[in-house]
C-alpha cells in the first residue's frame, strides 16, 4: 500500500503544483516513488480544470522538474485516504484542519517549512501570485529546501509500514 502526501495551497496553480513536482522527483531520487503517491489541490476551486500558472512552470522547468499539472480542489473526503496534508502556509493549515472530519485527519496536516530547520518561526511559503518572476524562484527554493526534511520524513514511515 503506497504512503499519500498531498500538497495544498489557496487555488492549485502556484505553490502547491511546485511542491507536488519537486517532491515527485524527491520519491523517485530516492528509489521509493513507487511506494509513495503524491498529488496537490487548492483549499478553493476557482482554477479547477487550469494548468499551473505559467510562471510556476517556467521555474520548474528551467529546473528539471515536471511543470505538467491540473488544478482541483481539496474535498474533505480525502482525508480517510491520505496520510500526510502538507500546506503551504498558516492560513492553509487553519482551513484543512478545520474540513478534517475527526481529530485524527486534522493531525494530518503539517505546514512544508516545518521540515526545514533553517525556517525557524516563519514557516509560510509566501503567495507568488501577485508578484513577479523573483517570487516564484524564492517560492521553488522555499518547496526544496522543506523537501529534504519531509523526504526524510516520509521515507522513515515508509520504512516503518514495510517491516
Amino acid at each position: 500500500m503506497s504512503y499519500r502526501v498531498c500538497f495544498v495551497c489557496t487555488g492549485n496553480i502556484c505553490r502547491s503544483p511546485m511542491a507536488e513536482s519537486v517532491f515527485r522527483a524527491r520519491t523517485a531520487e530516492a528509489g521509493i516513488d513507487g511506494l509513495v503517491e503524491v498529488d496537490s489541490a487548492g483549499t478553493g476551486g476557482w482554477h479547477e480544470g487550469d494548468s499551473a500558472d505559467p510562471r510556476t512552470v517556467s521555474v520548474l522547468e528551467e529546473s528539471g522538474y515536471d511543470g505538467g499539472h491540473t488544478a482541483r480542489q481539496f474535498q474533505p473526503s480525502w482525508f480517510s485516504r491520505l496520510d500526510l496534508v502538507i500546506a503551504l502556509d498558516t492560513g492553509h493549515l487553519k482551513a484543512l484542519r478545520r474540513l478534517a472530519p475527526t481529530q485524527e485527519d486534522a493531525a494530518k496536516v503539517r505546514l512544508l517549512r516545518s521540515y526545514d530547520p533553517a525556517a525557524g518561526d516563519d514557516l509560510d511559503v509566501p503567495d507568488p501570485y501577485y508578484g513577479g518572476m523573483d517570487g516564484f524562484e524564492e517560492c521553488l527554493g522555499m518547496v526544496e529546501a522543506a523537501s529534504e526534511g519531509l523526504l526524510a520524513a516520509v521515507r522513515r514511515q515508509v520504512e516503518a509500514g514495510a517491516t
